[in-house]
């Protein structure tokens, strides 16, 4: 409980009377990630897509100015493991198709080309790919190069390359980021037109200090130094540096709005009060360049993703981005997050350290085969470390399993 009495959980086991159904179904959870919609929020739809198209036109998202109905009304998002069907409007919401069509499932890719892929990044990009394959699914190719060390494109060059090895197929794109910056700006303005946002020009070191608690990804609880500032007091900060762009997220007490809670398909339910774990967060950087969090939701809807695989890292992540999915009338996807690859000395894989890069796997192994059959193994995806296509490890691929090893996974190469 936080010291306003509120319940603070990562997890089922953290606040066990919130859910009373089965494991993996929410559907005794009244209100389960219940919100309201207010009709100042400009909604952002997904216009029509083109699958199984590689490299199909950039997709767009059209402002349908205020959208929204002018009584607020509930949104009830459900979120149950064992099925495709992601968003569950409130009764009187209109529907497009009936509730008991399942969304045809579409997973993606989004690799940064900050460096050379690692193995913990073919096994995120594996699972994704097995997940959507497994579900008679579609792949998206996204590249995630909005920060300036990312910007290189013989990386992404060599990302693609490395990915047709592996035999990892994608059926749109590759989209690139940088070529998308007019949606996030959109996107922006709607939040800045609803009063939503406000600058912030706290320093990096000022974020960072020793005192201020930090939430599940590390990254500090803004304690909203900048939300109250006057007019002027912001006219007189930004003539000496320019302010970054932060997203206010409800107050604690509005306790009905501030819970985050979901499903996650690996590591069950979750539950966040953004104001105490979160705070108010960027959807701006100062120098410029939109974060992480905007810039993915804007790209998931665009694209049509029902359903995101990646590591336990971005687990904290999720609550953040299924909040901006509301404010911008977003569909939300199904999440499921997998065990990070660890070194032996306990250290994640990382680019920075170039951790068991693909440029050595391919030279040591020789064939995509063999390194996707051997990295199966090790991962409990199969049950020996045989050489395999992606194709022939579809029918070895279970949630369950992955469930089974949920725990972070050390791996050596010997």
């Amino acid at each position: 409980m936080s010291e306003n009495g509120l319940p603070l959980c990562r997890s089922l086991e953290d606040h066990v009377p919130l859910f009373r159904g089965n494991p993996g179904s929410c559907e005794e959870l009244p209100g389960f990630l219940s919100f309201v919609r207010l009709s100042r929020y400009a909604a952002i739809e997904t216009l029509s897509r083109k699958p199984t198209v590689r490299n199909a036109q950039r997709r767009q998202l059209a402002s349908h100015g205020n959208a929204f109905p002018t009584v607020p009304r509930a949104i009830l998002v459900r979120m149950d493991i064992k099925t495709r069907n992601i968003v569950t409007p409130a009764a009187d919401a209109p529907t497009s198709q009936p509730a008991s069509v399942p969304a045809p499932v579409v997973g993606r890719f989004a690799p940064s080309p900050s460096g050379r892929m690692h193995l913990g990044n073919v096994f995120s990009c594996l699972c994704s790919w097995l997940s959507a394959r497994s579900q008679g699914g579609s792949i998206v190719l996204r590249i995630e190069d909005l920060d300036d060390r990312c910007k290189r494109p013989e990386l992404a060059a060599q990302l693609i390359d490395d990915l047709a090895w592996l035999g990892l197929q994608w059926d749109e794109g590759p989209y690139y980021q940088h070529d998308r910056l007019d949606l996030y700006e959109s996107a922006l303005h709607q939040l800045q037109d609803a009063g939503l946002t406000y600058p912030c020009f706290c320093t990096r070191a000022e974020l960072h200090a020793a005192s201020a608690p930090h939430a599940s990804d590390g990254t500090p609880i803004y304690r909203g130094a900048c939300r109250g500032l006057s007019a002027d007091e912001i006219t007189r900060r930004s003539a000496l540096r320019a302010p970054a762009t932060r997203l206010r997220v409800p107050t604690v007490d509005d306790l009905a709005s501030d819970v985050i809670e979901f499903v996650d398909r690996t590591y069950g339910a979750q539950c966040e009060a953004l104001a105490t774990e979160c705070g108010d967060f960027l959807v701006r950087r100062s120098d410029g360049v939109f974060a992480y969090q905007l810039a993915v939701v804007v790209d998931d809807a665009a694209m049509g993703v029902t359903e995101i695989v990646r590591g336990c890292d971005l687990l904290g992540s999720t609550p953040r981005q299924i909040y901006l999915q509301h404010l911008l009338g977003l569909p939300t996807p199904h999440y499921a997050h997998i065990p990070l690859l660890m070194s032996p000395d306990g250290r994640r894989l990382s680019k920075r350290d170039r951790d068991l890069d693909l440029g050595e796997l391919r030279t040591r192994f020789g064939t995509p085969e063999a390194l996707l059959g051997w990295l199966a193994g090790q991962t409990g995806i199969a049950p020996d470390t045989t050489p395999r296509t992606a194709e022939q490890l579809v029918e070895h691929f279970s949630w369950d399993v992955i469930r089974a090893h949920r725990e972070n996974i050390t791996v050596t190469v010997e």
